[in-house]
């Protein structure tokens, strides 16, 4: 319906206001949006914990020696999951601060994204290494401002994306030695006893899978990876 204040007014300026009431902005915040989910893939390995928890998982297949279990689909699935849990208090301090705002039509787009930039900024700085920060400063050859809050996501996000990767080798590693021990043992324990003939990843494969069973694997596993983004 049009307002009775526009209903005396000449016809160009009524669709005037009628654009501006009905939400001329709209159509930009669905161009965003579609442009935002075109980069979610991305985003989700870019800065997120996605790519930490994704690769230590891996490492984990690999070092129980179960390449195909669990298949692909559930370890990222349980990645995804488990990046939805760490990043839950950015994404809620990003929608309060920039989305929120910005579909109620009380802040601009440029303003929304500067928001928006803060609490995963934090996030970054917070998983960094600063022999990391410093090295794309070094290369930029730009000066390194006092405060996190000034550093640009052009800085921030390689320099998080590499302590990521160097941070999940370190556990993948951590995981992989102490299983590949007991491959070493069965090796051992079958060369001694004259069975040379068997595999050892037929006894070890078993044994380990027990051990880490045993252990309550899944749950220590799980425990560190978030709480290694404390």
């Amino acid at each position: 319906m049009i307002p009775l204040a526009v209903a005396g007014a000449p016809l160009g300026d009524a669709a005037i206001q009628i654009a501006v009431n009905g939400g001329g902005s709209a159509p930009l915040k669905l161009f965003l949006l579609l442009t935002a989910l075109s980069f979610a893939t991305a985003l989700l390995v870019s800065v997120t914990s996605f790519t930490r928890i994704v690769i230590v998982l891996s490492f984990l297949r690999q070092a129980l020696g179960t390449p195909q279990l669990p298949p692909n689909q559930v370890v990222v699935g349980l990645a995804l999951v488990l990046s939805f849990f760490v990043m839950s208090p950015t994404a809620n301090a990003v929608y309060a601060d920039a989305l929120g705002p910005y579909l109620e039509d009380r802040i601009g787009h440029v303003e929304a994204l500067e928001r928006g930039s803060g609490p995963l900024r934090t996030f970054m700085l917070r998983q960094t290494r600063e022999q990391d920060l410093a090295l794309f400063y070094e290369i930029s050859g730009r000066e390194r401002p006092a405060s996190g809050e000034a550093m640009p996501m052009s800085v921030v996000m390689p320099a998080f994306m590499i302590s990521e990767l160097t941070t999940a080798f370190r556990m993948g590693l951590f995981l992989y030695v102490p299983l590949l021990l007991v491959d070493l043992l069965v090796s051992a324990l079958l060369m001694a006893m004259g069975m040379m003939m068997v595999p050892p990843t037929l006894i070890a494969l078993p044994v380990k899978v027990a051990l880490f069973v045993m252990a309550d694997g899944w749950r220590l596993i799980v425990s560190s990876l978030v709480r290694s983004f404390g």
